[in-house]
């Protein structure tokens, strides 16, 4: 008998990625194989975002498209944000849907009248310390029993295929910031405890080829996600939230009592791999044990999340800081190592933002000197505090101040990446021809272009050759190619 196939379609951030392997994980369990690509496929699912209305558009697009080209007789599945939020909207608007499937529900249910759901268009989700939304169904009676539900944060993975991986440590955020819908359907931050997400790693490494002592095989570098990762674990903490105005304050100045959950983390999964890195780092968390931590991992990269930098500006948002403060820590994290990588994301046209604020924004831009941002106009969602606020910014001025941001980063983008011509860099092969220092995320940032006969999952001392905008190109340094971090510190073969 032929194996059911199946195709999954990831859509969104990081967070994302990670959720998808872990639902591969349960289609694989229930036996299906994965397909050369959509039109091959039993099952195709599609894991969505909706964080704001482009990825949403771009989340419906793709359901359509894969719609079209997916074989007659297969199911289409839709899971992930949008299905969370927009369920019993996203059931009745695409016909299309043969499932809709939020949080922790199986896709493989969409697959064969016996499973007792063929049909079906929505379902409940059961995640803990998280209120039950029941979505409108036919037959709603016993749908839950038949579904099953699990945890997706704590579900197992499969071995990942490169030499790096996501981990998500959290679901959820306790944050209001204005803007954001995320709290109202993905709930308050959960966090894993740290002896889960330490197993987690260590299965994975388990599931690949053991490191042979000259750097082939073997995961070299795991990447930590959360929503607000620099508050991981505060949830679990008795009897504190982390998140008053003493607690902002004492966070701020790097006065802490003992070591915050994410140092903790942090150095359980750097004793584990070569690399550890950390993504989405609201600024008043960044403590100084924190800094001093990640510095000491190697890996010197700071993703802060600091979505404006003029102090009312940012009140309108609900957030913290200003750019004398972010000024004030970039510089700390800089006297600490000179080379430490910076990444920020910024939303232009948000209620209320003022020419003075936009030109403060690009003030903080020359003088900070980042190596990476991106830069969003600000959507309009439904259930957030800024969805009716007054003083909307016109679209097109958004838009203006967009250009006028990015032109600027670019160039500064640039700037930085001509200035390591010449260097010496650690890089990590993540594919033939592909590798990336530490200056780099994988799938964020630029990318080093090595010579293609470098095996994957090696570390490789390149010197950079050249500068290609956001990307460099490198060379193996003489005899490098033959060892890796390990071997030449003595503990290789």
């Amino acid at each position: 008998m032929e194996e059911s196939s199946y195709w999954i379609e990831t859509l969104g951030c990081p967070k994302n990625e990670v959720d998808s392997e872990k639902l591969v994980g349960v289609i694989e369990s229930d036996g299906l194989v994965r397909a050369d690509g959509p039109s091959e496929a039993d099952l195709v699912v599609v894991n969505t975002c909706a964080f704001i209305e482009a990825a949403r558009r771009e989340s419906v697009d793709t359901i359509l498209e894969l719609s079209s080209r997916r074989r007659e007789g297969s199911r289409l599945v839709v899971t992930g944000c949008m299905a969370e939020r927009y369920g019993k909207e996203l059931a009745e608007s695409l016909p299309e849907v043969d499932l809709v499937a939020g949080f922790g529900c199986s896709p493989t249910f969409a697959l064969g009248a016996e499973n007792g759901v063929a049909g079906t268009k929505t379902v409940a989700v059961k995640i803990p310390n998280r209120a039950t939304r029941t979505r409108a169904t036919p037959e709603r009676d016993g749908l839950d029993a038949r579904l099953g539900s699990f945890d997706l944060l704590e579900l197992p993975r499969p071995a990942p295929e490169t030499p790096w991986a996501y981990v998500k440590v959290a679901e959820g955020c306790d944050r209001i910031c204005g803007f954001c819908a995320i709290p109202s359907f993905r709930g308050r931050q959960r966090s894993r405890p740290i002896e889960s997400v330490v197993a987690e790693v260590e299965s994975m490494l388990e599931g690949t080829e053991k490191d042979d002592g000259r750097g082939v095989g073997g995961i070299k570098e795991i990447v930590l996600v959360a929503q607000d990762l620099a508050a991981y674990g505060r949830d679990r903490v008795a009897g504190a939230d982390g998140f008053g105005p003493d607690a902002t304050t004492r966070r701020s100045r790097g006065q802490t009592a003992q070591s915050e959950p994410i140092v903790s983390l942090t150095k359980e999964i750097s004793k584990l791999v070569p690399r550890t890195r950390l993504l989405y780092l609201y600024p008043s968390g960044l403590t100084d044990e924190l800094v001093d931590t990640v510095v000491s991992t190697g890996v010197s990269y700071f993703d802060l999340s600091l979505q404006h930098v003029s102090r009312a500006h940012l009140r309108r948002m609900r957030r913290w800081g200003d750019a004398e403060r972010f000024m004030e820590k970039i510089s700390e994290i800089r006297s600490r190592d000179s080379g430490a990588t910076f990444r920020s994301s910024f939303i232009l046209g948000y209620p209320g933002e003022t020419e003075s604020d936009h030109q403060e924004l690009l003030d903080f831009l020359e003088v900070a000197e980042l190596d990476w941002a991106g830069f969003f106009t600000y959507s309009r969602e439904d259930g957030t505090y800024a969805r009716d606020l007054p003083d909307q910014v016109p679209a097109e001025l958004a838009m203006e101040r967009l250009r006028e941001c990015t032109e600027l980063q670019d160039a500064m983008t640039a700037f930085k990446r001509d200035s390591l011509v010449g260097e010496v860099k650690e890089v990590l092969v993540d594919s033939p021809g592909v590798a990336r220092s530490v200056h780099e995320a994988p799938e964020i940032d630029g990318i080093v272009e090595v010579p293609k006969s470098l095996e994957v999952g090696r570390l490789v001392d390149v010197v950079i050759t050249g500068s290609l905008g956001t990307d460099l190109t490198g060379e193996p340094v003489d005899g490098s190619r033959f060892e890796d971090r390990d071997a030449r510190s003595g503990s290789g073969d």
